[in-house]
């Protein structure tokens, strides 16, 4: 019964910790190819071959259903594997809709046509590769009309969070808010559009104000995977052990996930 977690790192950490508690009786796979990461400044087709080659290890796992906790994979590759690669038996779900789905207020399914909604003014953080892709801009115009959305391109984010550098995250942070509001002084909303990002939230708060409200993906993909689960529960793959799966150095990301998730987690090679 157990379900896959893909990311080209070790941001999809902070959604599989949320995953672990909305469903603790579902064994989780999670792979990191931190071999190839970031994924942020690749090319499409890079992000695409191989985020398709971790999705394949993770079948061979027992892992029949996969979420895409990385928002460049979602971007830039999810739609592609939709409709050219994914057999059948198996589903691969990104990290954009239930964000979406939050923001317009939205339920799953709902596929009126798109209207206004309350937020009109929004502000994304992003890789570079997901930023380029507009993928969240396309995903947000078939829920809603009227809404304004500028995006920053993120750069030296991620590294430094995978190199554990974060007076140099957390000053990158800054830096980017500062070159946004430049472009949208009075954001509303503000989307931490890599799953990397929740792990300096508090300091995007911060840096933008009280005044902006941050949507971060953990919980609300979580919440999403459970509700999916309920309808489709045959998609729980035949998968028994909760594993950590890295292409890169084991011991060497098994020290980073501990220091992010505050809890001994020991990887295994890929």
């Amino acid at each position: 019964m157990a379900v896959g977690v893909f990311d080209s790192g070790l941001g999809g950490l902070t959604v599989l910790g949320e995953l672990e508690k909305r469903l603790p009786d579902v064994p989780f796979v999670y792979f990191a190819d931190s071999a190839h990461a970031p994924y942020g400044v690749r090319t499409s087709d890079d992000i695409f071959n191989l985020t398709c080659a971790a999705v394949e290890q993770l079948w061979d796992e027992g892992c029949d259903l996969v979420i895409l906790a990385c928002n460049t994979a979602s971007a830039a590759a999810l739609r592609r594997m939709q409709e050219t690669w994914l057999p059948k038996d198996k589903r691969v779900l990104g990290v954009f809709v239930p964000l979406i789905e939050a923001l317009t207020e939205r339920t799953w399914g709902d596929n009126s046509p798109p209207r206004a909604v309350a937020v009109e003014h929004v502000a994304l953080f992003a890789t570079p590769a997901t930023v380029s892709s507009r993928a969240f801009q396309r995903e947000l115009a078939f829920r809603a009309i009227g809404v304004d959305v500028e995006a920053q391109a993120c750069g030296g984010v991620v590294d430094a969070i995978e190199d554990g550098d974060m007076i140099l995250a957390e000053a990158l942070v800054r830096s980017h808010v500062d070159a946004l509001k430049r472009k949208m002084p009075v954001p509303q909303a503000a989307i931490l559009g890599c799953t990397h990002y929740p792990l300096v939230e508090e300091v995007f708060q911060d840096a933008l104000g009280a005044g902006v409200e941050v949507y971060s993906q953990a919980s609300l993909v979580a919440a999403s995977l459970d509700d999916y689960l309920k309808r489709r529960p045959e998609m729980l793959g035949a998968g028994t052990e909760r594993k950590f799966l890295t292409t890169g150095d084991p011991k060497r990301v098994s020290s980073r996930a501990t220091q992010f998730l505050k809890r001994g987690i020991e990887f295994q090679k890929a």
